[in-house]
């Protein structure tokens, strides 16, 4: 398993690790990020060459409000007219609310193992910066900009951290939690 090959080689990185209906989660510090990342994609045993996705939760009302229960029912996989019996899923965090707000979630994949794995890095609300992985894998370019733009989140080592999505001079954030609604954003003209 993937989890155990990780937790084997990097203990000093490795928060905790996970399997859940056959998929493997490895949660690790943002201090070993590059390194255990490095190896996952250069390993043979691994070898994962494809950087799905990468995106942030913000964990900031996590749990403080009756829609983000952590509690949910998984919905049953039966037909509309058998009665499924709901299968409580807890949803929990490895890593205390107060301390970390964000994560970063990291999806990859390997074809030539035909295996995934999913990498969570929590990170402080005080401090939300990570390693960048656009050295390892260029699709990594995009996505941190993407979070960067969305998130606030800054990369370190980035080529281009820049907005992607939004203008330059919009303020904020917009997928953070504590985002204002209805904050008015700067208008910008046509530029001839």
């Amino acid at each position: 398993m993937i989890t155990d090959t990780l937790q084997d080689r990097f203990p000093q990185h490795l928060l905790g690790a996970h399997r859940y209906r056959g998929q493997e989660t490895v949660l690790l510090k943002r201090e070993g990020l590059l390194e255990v990342a490095r190896i996952m994609r250069d390993e043979p045993a691994l070898a994962f060459d494809f950087l799905m996705d990468l995106t942030c939760v913000d964990y900031l009302r996590f749990g403080k409000s009756q829609h983000s229960a952590p509690r949910l029912a998984t919905p049953s996989p039966l037909p509309y007219y058998s009665t499924p019996k709901p299968t409580p899923e807890r949803w929990e965090r490895s890593v205390p609310h107060a301390e970390y707000r964000f994560e970063l979630v990291y999806h990859f994949y390997s074809t030539p193992h035909n295996h995934r794995v999913r990498l969570k890095v929590p990170l402080a609300a005080s401090d939300p910066a990570a390693d960048s992985l656009t050295g390892l894998w260029q699709a990594a370019n995009w996505f941190e900009r993407e979070v960067w733009d969305m998130f606030g989140i800054r990369f370190a080592g980035h080529p281009d951290l820049r907005r992607i999505l939004l203008y330059e001079e919009f303020q904020g954030h917009p997928l953070r939690k504590d985002y204002p609604a209805n904050k008015r954003q700067p208008l910008i003209g046509p530029t001839y």
